[in-house]
Order: C-alpha cells, then structure tokens, then sequence
C-alpha cells in the first residue's frame, strides 16, 4: 500500500467517518482522496470531532486550544469545503459531513485552485466506480435511503394531485426554504475532467437552509430566491433530470438534478440493476398497450433504463417498466408524445424519515452504529440529546425498537462492564 496508508492521521479520520452511517469504506484511494482534501494536520483534528454538531467551545475543548486559534482553524476548514458552521437563532454549531452526501461533493461544486480538481476527479472515479465498496456501502448497507425521488409535477393528473403530499413536491421544497443556493453538480463536475460530461446544464444543483448559508459563505453556493429556484426547476424537467433530495419530510438540505450517465445514483442503479439506490417515489408508470406506438423514446430517456421489451406472443411485444428498477419520477410520462404513459400509486407504502435526525437514527440501527451516535466522541450525550435519540426511536416500529433495543443495551452494559474493571 501506499506511504499514505501509514500515516496515523488519515487512518484516524477515516475510522471517525465512519461512526457515520454514510461512512467510506478503507481503501489506498480513500487515503489519497483524504490526503488531498486534508493535510495532515487537519486530518488528525478532524478525526477527534464530535459526529453531532458541536460548539467552538466544544472544538476549543477537544482540541485542547484557546478559543481565537480554535475558530481561525475552524474557519479555515470550513473555506475548504470540509466542515460547515450552521447559524440558527443567533448561535453557531459546526458539523463534520459524511463523504456523501457531504464534502465528497462541495470538493467540485466550484471551480478551485488550491486542490487539483481533475486527479480528484480520477480518485473520485477509481474509488466510487471502479472499486465497489464505497458505492455498495452508501446505497445498498440500509434500508432507510439518504435520498429519494421527487416526481416530476407537471404530468400529474387531477387523481394524482390528490394523494400528492406537500414534501413530495420539489416545487414545496424550494417555495418554503429559509435559504437557498445553487452550485455546479458534482457529478457532471468530474465527469468533465474525465472528458465524458453530458451536455446537461451544471449550475442546477440547490441546497436549502443552514446547509446553503454555509456554502454560499465560503463560495460553494449562489444564494438565489424562490422565483429563481422554480426557474432552474423548470429548466431541469426540459433536460429530462431526475430530481433527488434528502429524504426526509421536513428540513430537506439538498436537492440534486441528476442525469443519467454522469450521477452516480443513475448509473449505480443500472450497474447492479435490482436495487434503488435511492428512495422511490409514490409511483409506477402504467403504458397503455393499446395506444403506445412502440416509438421507444420512453426508453431512450429514462435515466435508469427501466422501460423494457416484453414479449406478448411470439409475433409481438409491449414495453413494460421494470418495477424494481422504477424510480417513478414521470420522465416517461413527460416524453410520450402521444400520452400513453400515465401514473399510478404503487403497491408498496413509501414512509420516509421526519428529519435528518430521524433518517440518522434509523440508518444507524440498521447498519449497527446507534453505539456511536449516543456515546458521541466516548461520552455520553447530555439528558436533551439522549431525549431526542428516544423520543425518533419510540416512534419507529416495533421491529425497530426492537435493534435499538439491543444495541442501546449493549450500551449500557459495556459501560457497567468498564465501571467494574
């Protein structure tokens, strides 16, 4: 392996990653990654803070340094795209974000000079799309998804409209965050320093809130108003993008217009070609078999290649979309030229989280580190902290409360075990 590898400091962060549940797997190009995106320096700092976001006091603390020295560091993390400082009701918290969806991405929202974007483009590449473990861990380790599909609103019938929910729409998203801001996609980004970019417009991916504030701050967002939001949303459906944001129902931090040969959800989805990567939407198209003329351009533009070819007699054939494949977005829909294609709800109920402390809670107990958000950075969590893990896990079902259970016991019981020792 390589030199990188043995440096303490990159192995530190890397296992602070992941008491993440959007962890990063080990690997020498993980540690080249982090070795351009850290120094040394920084990488053994960051690796000793807390996974919830925490106080300048509590960095000063955990780093054992005044408060001027701590915030200068702080800052300076932040303007390279690794951590982010979140302002609400007058105080400032920072939190350290997962690789994705987190600092992988910010590292290419903007055109920089102080990394060399295209080699991180390569390693991004060799270590999401080459090497499988990062990608098969961050969509496929949980049944809880960190993202999911909007669909696309305009094909929505009257009957749909119905059971449309407000968080189901993207057009909600945007009319009622407190800010807004708009960056270069990631995923486009590097695939242009790779020479294989679509021509699907760059500046189009949003995020929302605190988490938009703190990248407008430090030149990774446009801050851009509601009215300019629905344009670029508007934009988007005409290049056939699928719209995928944080699933959650309140508070939504991101919401990424992806095609489907650069972003990493499509092209994951048809590398495997059983699985979502991210959450469905409420809906199945349904192809009238009597009216479709077979012209295929439902297949040419879905962004996962789920419309397929069924035979119906040895003489002829229907194209059926692949319900496991389905994102149900409406791209379809939105395509067929003679309005063959409609949508229906789904067999299957869709539950998606409350809040990104919700989806956290629930990702953790699946993948096993509920351990590690309580006993944050080795210590217990303060009684309103332990609270709120409490009050997400009594609201999930039983079999849930169920793994939170036994690993909350696990907890505790490990630490009676250390008392004694």
């Amino acid at each position: 392996m390589s030199h990188i590898v043995g440096k303490e400091a990159y192995k530190s962060l890397e296992e602070r990653l992941n008491k993440f549940p959007q962890g990063a797997p080990p690997s020498e190009t993980l540690y080249k990654i982090l070795s351009l995106l850290f120094s040394e320096e920084e990488a053994k700092m960051a690796s000793q803070l807390p996974i919830r976001p925490f106080t300048l006091r509590k960095a000063a603390k955990t780093w054992n340094m005044s408060e001027y020295n701590t915030l200068k560091l702080l800052e300076k993390l932040c303007s390279k795209g690794v951590l982010l400082d979140m302002e609400a009701h007058g105080k400032t918290t920072y939190f350290l974000p997962p690789p994705m969806v987190g600092f992988f991405e910010f590292s290419l929202m903007r055109t920089r000079e102080d990394i060399d974007q295209k080699l991180l483009s390569e390693l991004y590449h060799q270590y999401l799309s080459v090497e499988e473990d990062f990608i098969k861990d961050l969509f496929f380790s949980t049944e809880t998804k960190f993202g999911r599909t909007f669909v696309q609103e305009g094909v929505l019938t009257a009957d749909n409209e119905i059971h449309v929910l407000d968080f189901e729409r993207a057009s909600h998203v945007i009319q009622t965050a407190e800010s807004i801001g708009v960056s270069s996609c990631y995923c486009r980004h590097k695939a242009h320093h790779l020479g294989t970019a679509c021509d699907a417009p760059l500046d189009v991916c949003m995020t929302f809130g605190p988490t938009a504030s703190s990248l407008a701050k430090y030149g990774y967002a446009r801050k851009i108003e509601a009215s300019e939001g629905l344009e670029l949303l508007h934009l988007v459906y005409e290049h056939n993008l699928v719209q995928c944001g944080e699933n959650v129902r309140e508070g939504v931090s991101f919401l990424c217009n992806c095609c489907g040969c650069c972003c990493e959800a499509m092209t994951t989805s048809k590398r495997f070609g059983v699985l979502n990567p991210i959450e469905t939407t409420a809906f199945i198209p349904s192809i009238n078999a009597d009216t479709c003329i077979k012209c295929g351009k439902c297949q040419r533009v879905c962004p996962v290649d789920c419309i397929e070819k069924v035979a119906t007699s040895p003489e002829s054939s229907k194209l059926e979309p692949n319900p496991n494949l389905c994102l149900g977005c409406g791209i379809c829909a939105r395509n067929c030229p003679n309005g063959s294609i409609t949508l229906l709800r789904r067999d299957k109920k869709i539950l998606t989280p409350a809040n990104t402390a919700h989806r956290t809670i629930l990702m953790a107990i699946e993948k096993g580190t509920l351990v590690d958000l309580i006993c944050d950075n080795k210590a217990f969590a303060s009684h309103r902290a332990m609270a709120a893990v409490l009050s997400c896990i009594l609201n999930l079902s039983p079999v849930k409360q169920a793994l939170a259970s036994k690993q909350m016991k696990s907890i505790y019981l490990d630490k009676l075990l250390a008392s004694k020792g």
